[in-house]
Order: structure tokens, then sequence, then C-alpha cells
């Protein structure tokens, strides 16, 4: 039998957010959610889901119709609802896009774009003051960590929030002046080449942005986040979340 990764606890709690989503209770329910996790956590192909988990094709059917509904999303945001939102942490980092994950049609899209890494895609994510995951988007490889940086803030507006912390990838007086207007603090370094300088920043604070690169971290211990094999955005969107679901799923 191979190794399984939720625990009873774990998957208990897990279960009744997957029926309040409107998922059907098939009998087979959790070993359908265990192939699904194999696949995220040691890349095979979807052919090469052990048979334990049942037929690989509606172990796929299945985890491709929650992907594009959206519900993999919605467990994620469900799971992530008691996040510390004091101080938020944005990074984005790239991922290596296989070759196997060419080849979608045309109009689909896949959010694979050329850098100098050649075909990536990138996860653009913001961590709570735990260092957990809070937000996530994808976009191409080649597109910088400014242009997603309003969207990112958009979407993880509270009123708890004291600080936006960031590196140097988000530089701009536009973000720190919208942040300011929701009553946040932008601590994000200006370019060695600023005439006005890091007086301003909060270097104590700073420091603490390892936790969105130790989130980065844990999420590339699955290797179908580390290593992009799923053609379409939607699905490789729906691997993510369960990565972030995982990270969630303890607390």
């Amino acid at each position: 039998m191979p190794r399984l990764l939720l625990k009873d606890e774990e998957w208990s709690k897990l279960r009744v957010i997957m029926l309040d989503q409107g998922i059907y209770d098939k009998a087979n329910l959790r070993m359908t959610v265990e192939g699904i996790l194999y696949k995220l956590r040691v890349g095979c192909p979807w052919r090469d889901v052990p048979q334990e988990f049942g037929y690989w094709n509606s172990i796929f059917k299945r985890f491709s119709s929650w992907s594009v509904k959206g519900k993999l999303s919605k467990i994620f945001k469900s799971v992530s609802n008691k996040s510390d939102h004091e101080w938020t942490f944005l990074d984005g980092s790239i991922v290596k896009a296989h070759q196997h994950s060419s080849g979608a049609r045309k109009e689909a899209e896949t959010a694979i774009g050329k850098s100098v890494a050649g075909n990536t895609s990138k996860i653009h994510l913001a961590v709570d003051s735990m260092g957990l995951p809070i937000h996530f988007e994808i976009t191409g490889g080649e597109v910088h960590d400014s242009k997603i940086a309003p969207e990112l803030r958009e979407l993880t507006i509270h009123k708890d929030c004291d600080y936006y912390i960031a590196d140097r990838g988000y530089d701009s007086e536009t973000l720190r002046r919208k942040i300011r207007q929701l009553g946040s603090g932008p601590v994000i370094p200006r370019k060695r080449n600023s005439k006005i300088g890091n007086d301003d920043i909060d270097w104590c604070l700073y420091k603490y942005r390892h936790l969105v690169e130790n989130a980065f971290a844990r999420l590339k211990h699955f290797r179908s986040i580390a290593t992009r094999y799923e053609k379409l955005k939607v699905n490789y969107a729906g691997m993510v979340s369960l990565g972030c679901m995982l990270m969630w799923l303890p607390m």
C-alpha cells in the first residue's frame, strides 16, 4: 500500500469542508483525495498513480473538475480563514515548466511564459504573520512582481493589517501610496539608485520576510509544484491550492 499523506484527524477536518463545497461523499472519496495528493507529492504522470487509490482516469477527472469549478481554491480559503493579518508578506517564485506541460489548446489559459530559465510560470504568494499562505496568483515566468502586487494587495486587504512587507522587486511609490491609503504601512526597500533612500524602513521587521521564502520552500517539497507538469493554468493552480491547504490542515 502506498504511503498516505493525511492523518485521520486531518481527513475528518477536510471531509467536512469538502462536503460544505458540495463534493459528494462517495465511499472512495478519501482514497481519491489521497491519489490526488500522491500525484502532488511525487510528480508522477497521472497514469502512474497506484491502483490502490482507484482508477487513474477517474482520479484525474475528479481533480480537473474540482479545479475548474474552483472548489480546491475554496477549500484552501476555508481552511485559512483564521489567518493572522497583522503582517502580510509578498514574494514571487519562478517554477520551471516541464515539456509535458506544453500542448494545451490554443484558446486555453496556460500562464506559461518565456524567461531566462526557458518556459516558466511564477507563483506570486502572500503569507500572514505566521508564514502561512493566504492568497496566490499564477502568471507566466516573465511577469514582474510589481505588476501583480496591486492585485495581491487588493485580495489580501484586512482591517487588522499593519504592514505589507516585500523585497525590492515591489519598489513602487504608487504601491506604497495605496498601502498607506488602506491604513497600513509599506516595508519595501527602494532600489540602490533611489534618491530618497531607505531611512524610513523598519529593517528589524523586514528580516521576517524569510517567512514567505520558507512558505515557498515548503510548497516546493511537493514535486508537482516545484516543477510544473499541468498544461492548464487552472489545474496548476489546483495543485498549488492543495499544497497551501496541506500547510493549514494541522493548524
